[in-house]
């Protein structure tokens, strides 16, 4: 499917001109900073910011999300229109919360379930209800940017976003970043993590112990602001119900910390999903088996020079190329997986290595899905004029999910799986 001109026309500039990730990374932490403090914050979502220890003394930052409303429940309309307005009165919507949600929300139970359509509600100060939900379990989430950016500060706005369309509770993950902390720093730190989470040890709103709110890397849990008692209302998350989910590196990370999993015996996720994953190695056009990196490897923002930069920054050494839990396409067993989604982007350099990742996935795991996003360049997940490519995300990852019906979006062709017929999205592994 041709990419609007213009679009395409300034995204090749950009590409030209910006300079390669290896010299830049450093530049792009600060503004991706810079960029994360501008955002509002959601107020639907109640956000705490917890930690997890390692074993070796560091404590891992955690950014829980939890929805407290419906998905596509209103808020009271003057908080609607400064949301929708990205004006700075948003920023504050949390400092007036209480005022529409009564202080009484944060001690209500909220219970964790496997099952959909659940919710309760709650009258506000005018007597309007307002819904109040059942979490249908939990997203471990894993950020992008190369091992080397992004963060959960970064990420902050998309997993509120997350947490409430998906209605779920997100947990965010602020890994260790190359090249200060190399392979398999990153790794380590998701996998223990996932299996404080699966254990049940994360101090989350009560679960598994309290908050050590003396570590520099860990913060109080942050109620609506105003006040209310936040503790003691979630449940340890049941295992069935953990959904492992990371864009772009966090794919990578996401993927190999299922294949830790089945490794070590410690825990096994169930489900995991994989947005644009880093699941190779070799970048490089000239040897690439992929044409994807010939073909997007230039002109779509990310570029294989990048990729190539983000590899050299994250491995310790020249072995950890065919690592499987480095680059999970080069591991020679790909049996006793999660039930898996990957989600590949039409204008990606990745493109072509995630679909062959999902194809041999498919060789030995029975439920495996695939699906190309049209006119989805690597990044989309961040970027806020890609609304309809996140839109088409969600709707796949819904129906992956809880089994909602995935129909054409509308105006843009006639069937869901029609690889050229405009469409905004192709089942790559013909499934459903």
């Amino acid at each position: 499917m041709p990419i609007n001109e213009a679009l395409f026309a300034a995204m090749k500039a950009a590409s030209y001109i910006k300079p390669n990730a290896g010299k830049s990374y450093k530049l792009q932490r600060v503004a991706e900073e810079l960029i994360a403090k501008q955002a509002p914050a959601n107020p639907k979502c109640r956000v705490e910011d917890i930690s997890a220890p390692m074993a070796d003394g560091y404590a891992v930052p955690l950014r829980v999300f939890t929805p407290l409303v419906a998905y596509g429940a209103p808020l009271p309309e003057a908080l609607e229109e400064s949301s929708a307005n990205d004006t700075p009165v948003a920023s504050a919507i949390s400092a007036i919360l209480p005022a529409v949600l009564p202080k009484v929300l944060p001690k209500i139970p909220i219970k964790e379930s496997t099952s959909s359509g659940n919710t309760g509600s709650i009258p506000d100060d005018s007597g309007t209800e307002i819904s109040v939900i059942t979490p249908h379990g939990t997203i471990l989430f894993f950020h992008g940017g190369g091992w080397a950016t992004g963060g959960i500060n970064l990420y902050t706005q998309a997993c509120a976003h997350m947490a409430v369309r998906l209605q779920r509770r997100v947990i965010a993950v602020e890994y260790r970043l190359a090249p200060e902390y190399r392979f398999p720093t990153a790794v380590e730190d998701c996998y223990e993590v996932a299996r404080q989470l699966f254990a049940g040890e994360l101090p989350i709103s009560g679960v598994g112990g309290s908050v050590d709110v003396d570590h520099p890397q860990s913060a109080a849990p942050t109620a609506p602001a105003g006040g209310g008692d936040i503790s003691a209302t979630i449940p340890a998350p049941d295992p069935d119900s953990i959904v492992l989910f990371g864009d772009s590196a966090g794919g990578n990370l996401a993927a190999a910390v299922s294949l830790m999993a089945r490794d070590r015996g410690e825990f096994m996720p169930r489900t995991q999903m994989l947005l644009y994953p880093v699941v190779g190695n070799d970048y490089n056009p000239e040897t690439s088996p992929f044409e994807s990196v010939r073909t997007n490897g230039t002109d779509y923002i990310l570029t294989a020079q990048d990729m190539a930069d983000y590899i050299d920054m994250y491995r310790s050494s020249v072995a950890d190329l065919t690592n499987p839990y480095f680059a999970p396409l080069t591991a020679h067993d790909l049996s006793n997986q999660p039930r898996t989604l990957v989600l590949s982007a039409e204008y990606c350099p990745l493109r072509d290595e995630d679909e062959a990742y999902a194809r041999r996935l498919q060789l030995v795991n029975d439920n495996v899905s695939c699906y190309r996003i049209h006119d989805g360049i690597h990044g989309y997940l961040l970027n806020t004029s890609a609304v309809g490519l996140v839109a088409t995300t969600y709707r796949i990852i819904e129906h992956f999910l809880d089994d909602t019906p995935l129909e054409p979006a509308p105006g843009t062709g006639t069937t869901a799986n029609a690889p050229e017929g405009g469409d905004a999205w192709q089942d790559v592994l013909g499934t459903d």
